[in-house]
């Protein structure tokens, strides 16, 4: 995996896309930093899916799976009267 500055990849970005054409995957900084990642689609396609990323990280102890379901479809509350809004703005005055 190779690093490449944007500005360099701006001025050269023919040349990098052939390398990503040829399998390579590229990480663009800038400052130094990894802003991005640049891959051929050949290789995107293979990506697993989320939830398969998840289980690999929680695997390397990187994160901590949720142990409870996720909580249901919260009802709305009806509210009656006057909307909130107007009476913060009678409040101010």
């Amino acid at each position: 995996m190779s690093r490449v500055a944007v500005k360099e990849l701006k001025n050269h970005l023919t040349r990098y896309l052939r390398r990503t054409q040829r399998g390579e995957e590229l990480v663009v900084t800038e400052r130094g930093t990894p802003i991005a990642l640049i891959r051929s689609v050949v290789r995107a396609e293979k990506i697993p899916d989320q939830k398969a990323k998840f289980a690999t990280l929680a695997a390397q102890g990187l994160v901590t799976l949720p142990s409870r379901k996720p909580l249901k479809k919260i009802r709305r509350v009806k509210i009656f009267g006057r909307p909130l809004s107007k009476k913060i703005v009678d409040d101010r005055r």
